[in-house]
């Protein structure tokens, strides 16, 4: 069982920064990708930005310059700081991980969801 808790969204004024977590707790060997999705009402869930267990990351176009994803693989947590917001980016927020777990002696690989956070850019 794994478990991914996210915080730090919330109401910010565009141009304004907010700085998400993602922790992982519970069967977990290592961590592969990380990654956060977003979803505006009435948009299909998008990829926002991602970074693998070497480090290489790689960010939605229009996010890129503004959005910086950090992982930290002592503490399973996966950040997302977010700078020069605007109204567009307002959404749910989700992180994404895809989990190594030792189960009966065999490596498997999961992907698990975080349960969503919302981020509003209003003025």
């Amino acid at each position: 069982q794994v478990q991914l808790v996210e915080s730090g969204g919330g109401l910010v004024q565009p141009g304004g920064s907010l700085r998400l977590s993602c922790a992982a707790s519970g069967n977990i060997f290592s961590i592969a990708d990380m990654e956060w999705d977003r979803q505006a009402p009435g948009k299909q869930r998008e990829l926002v930005a991602g970074v693998d267990d070497q480090g290489t990351t790689n960010y939605l176009e229009s996010v890129k310059g503004r959005f910086t994803i950090s992982r930290d693989n002592t503490k399973t947590t996966v950040y997302l700081q977010m700078d020069s917001l605007r109204p567009e980016d307002t959404a749910v927020y989700y992180c994404r991980m895809y989990i190594r777990r030792l189960v009966g002696g065999t490596l498997t690989t999961i992907a698990s969801w975080g349960q969503g956070i919302q981020v509003t850019i209003s003025s």
